[in-house]
């Protein structure tokens, strides 16, 4: 029996690995009760191209997770897990499911993903940074970090929700034999709690990222302008293990490479604190992959009883925050919105402010930096003024005060423990979320608990007396310490507005809001034709969407993500097209998708023109996407917003698991006990590529 044999596809009913004679079974498989379940017979059952990206995902497997290429990558990737996982469903949903479970083992207590998992048996030398620079069991002690499993300290996009709801539709009988949603869904909501309070750092709803690393495109041009301001490590003071596996003129320079190392170090020095940096960022592709996600979630607490009315409703609100805040009509895309832009260039002064300074906290930026005076750019009034060949303004919303309840949800209650970082409501934080966790029994409360005791705390100060809301409301920036002030409340609406600018490089981050089932149709229209125009070639001069704008003066094609074709970028920008109706550019998309995947064995990148294979062979989530491709494309037409209606998948007909899920704090453990490990260390091949922090 060769590899691939051991991984089985779903016919019907409930599928397992098929195990060499005499092995055990795995915990929670139930294969006893299946033992003639279909098996995955590659003579009989698939093409050429689905064998071989079974065996590539077969040959990374480790026994609880899989790497991204053995070589290059040794250890687990977030994101990387969570598209494998939607390859894996295809041939063994039980892998999936473990892939899944595995990542969430390594949850801190705060509710954050590490972007790796560290496996205990890879050499320290063989990825850098390593185990010890991150020194996450010491210097993340404070957010709550794992004891027994070695991560780093940031995170990546929030893939995981929409990736376990995808795998536990490939085979519901396994999912619920196991309680995968029940166990997944408490970790999944605490890491999206972690994302919407911890790192709503520009105080309008979106998560901000605090290294590139964290955005998975890790030297994208759009990040330039913000790490200039960062001041590097020096090349001497660490060892590049990414240069042992490929080209310098593939890779990020070390002025570059030395300016991740002082954010990540920065970062752990100060016990992986969110606000304290000089590097946040509000990107449209992870904030439309939480909104993604955040339907995922509302779609699986439909599944366990729950009604899910609030995340869709929150997912909605969300979405129109993204509009509000990252699309530009006149480019025609989302850009990235860099949140300590003019604080940093010291429009508004530089005095800056600690975690816990005695000043009042509305007088100081996420970052630490004096909040802006009344009537800047950033003001109710003003206009953010950007520059990319002239001009351009755009007008933010007023913020007088005469919000809707709406907004207030999405960039009050969602920002909630962003506007209090200097300690005085953390108390409230810590209550509201043990009331969240305390609700096990009841299924509305337990699931969405969350959602409504945030609104709620807030419709209760509105009811409370003696001018409780108004003192709120006048200090939504984290005023509450009762300081009476005298300026008039579109004055303080200024205050509160959310300052930064947006960053004008076109990247592929900014078309993959298409995902989203909300998105207006005007906008959805407007992304597809600037993907089809000059700057990304969509069905024209690319074979592959790229990651850059194919005329930006930093184009690379084969610079890692400064111009190379990614495929789980354009595996979303596939499904986006379905989804907004686009099915012959979606399925012109696929099949160039399937071809390239092909011939270039699988390729961590691809130059956009040629389709010439750059970085690792063999790569995971391109031959998991692979998979999905192959399977039922028509299947990416729903979407997962509305009753009835899927994200990525087809409806789910089965009645709902009734089970009320154990929504427990997350205590860095693995789900079935042994923390992630990994086979030996395989040798290295000189591949192009790698960086991924």
């Amino acid at each position: 029996m060769d590899s691939t044999s051991r991984l089985a596809i779903r016919r019907t009913g409930i599928t397992t690995p098929v195990r060499p004679t005499g092995s055990p079974a795995p915990p929670g498989s139930s294969e006893t009760a299946h033992a003639a379940a279909d098996v995955y017979d590659p003579a009989r059952s698939a093409g050429p191209l689905h064998v071989r990206a079974a065996q590539v995902l077969d040959g990374n497997w480790t026994g609880t997770s899989t790497v991204p290429s053995r070589g290059l990558y040794p250890h687990q990737w977030s994101w990387d897990s969570a598209f494998i996982a939607i390859g894996l469903r295809h041939v063994s949903p039980l892998r999936a499911q473990t892939e899944l479970e595995t990542l969430l083992g390594a949850q801190w207590g705060d509710g954050r993903i590490p972007h790796i998992v560290f496996s205990p048996s890879v050499p320290l030398d063989a990825y850098f940074p390593s185990p010890d620079f991150w020194r996450s069991s010491t210097a993340g002690r404070a957010a709550g970090a794992p004891r027994t499993v070695q991560t780093s300290g940031i995170v990546q996009p929030p893939v995981h929700a929409l990736a376990a709801w995808l795998v536990h539709q490939a085979d519901p009988g396994l999912s619920r034999a196991r309680d995968f949603l029940p166990r997944a869904y408490p970790r999944l909501a605490a890491w999206h709690r972690y994302l919407l309070h911890r790192r709503d750092l520009g105080g309008g709803g979106l998560a901000s990222v605090v290294h590139p690393w964290e955005q998975g495109m890790d030297n994208s041009p759009c990040w330039d302008a913000p790490l200039a301001r960062i001041a590097p490590d020096p090349a001497r003071t660490f060892r590049r293990a990414d240069l042992d596996h490929g080209s310098a003129e593939d890779r990020p320079t070390d002025l570059d490479y030395g300016r991740y190392v002082r954010l990540a170090r920065d970062y752990r020095d100060g016990g992986y604190a969110d606000g304290t940096g000089r590097f946040a960022v509000e990107d449209p592709a992870f904030n439309a992959l939480l909104i993604a996600s955040e339907h995922a979630l509302a779609a699986i607490a439909r599944e366990l009883g729950a009604a899910g009315t609030a995340r869709h409703a929150r997912a909605e609100r969300l979405t129109a925050a993204l509009v509000e805040r990252l699309w530009d009509p006149a480019e025609g895309m989302f850009f990235c919105r860099d949140v300590y832009a003019e604080r940093e260039s010291g429009t508004h002064g530089t005095e800056r402010c600690s975690p816990r300074d005695d000043r009042a906290p509305e007088r100081c930026s996420p970052s630490g930096d004096r909040a802006p005076e009344p009537g800047a750019r950033s003001g109710a009034h003003g206009t953010e003024q950007r520059s990319r060949n002239g001009e351009r303004t755009a007008a933010h919303p007023a913020a007088n005060g005469e919000r809707t309840a709406e907004h207030l949800a999405a960039s009050g209650a969602l920002g909630a423990e962003h506007r209090s970082r200097n300690g005085a409501r953390e108390g409230e934080h810590r209550s509201r979320d043990t009331a969240h966790l305390g609700e096990p029994d009841s299924r509305d409360s337990a699931l969405d608990g969350e959602h409504r005791s945030r609104i709620g705390a807030h419709n209760g100060e509105q009811r409370s007396q003696n001018g409780a809301h108004n003192g709120e409301q006048r200090s939504r920036n984290g005023a509450h310490n009762g300081e009476q002030r005298s300026r008039s409340t579109a004055r303080e609406g200024e205050r509160r507005s959310p300052s930064g600018a947006l960053i004008p490089e076109r990247g592929v981050a900014g078309l993959l809001p298409l995902i989203l089932p909300a998105l207006p149709r005007d906008i959805a229209a407007t992304l597809v034709r600037t993907a089809g125009g000059p700057h990304f070639g969509l069905g024209g001069v690319a074979r592959l969407v790229p990651s850059y704008d194919l005329t930006g003066a930093a184009f690379d094609p084969r610079r890692y993500w400064r111009g190379p074709a990614w495929f789980n970028t354009n595996w979303l920008l596939e499904r986006g097209l379905r989804l907004h109706g686009e099915h012959g550019r979606a399925e012109e998309l696929r099949a160039a998708l399937l071809e390239t995947a092909d011939a270039s064995g699988f390729a961590e990148y691809v130059d956009p023109y040629t389709g010439e294979a750059c970085g690792a062979l063999g790569f995971s989530w391109t031959a998991a996407l692979t998979l999905d491709l192959l399977h039922e494309p028509s299947g990416a037409d729903r979407v997962v917003s509305r009753p009835g209606r899927d994200t990525f998948g087809t409806a789910q007909d089965a009645a709902p698991h009734r089970t009320p899920p154990h929504d427990t704090a997350p205590q860095g453990t693995a789900p079935h006990g042994t923390p992630p490990g990994a086979k030996g260390a395989e040798g290295t091949k000189k591949t192009k590529g790698g960086d991924r922090g």
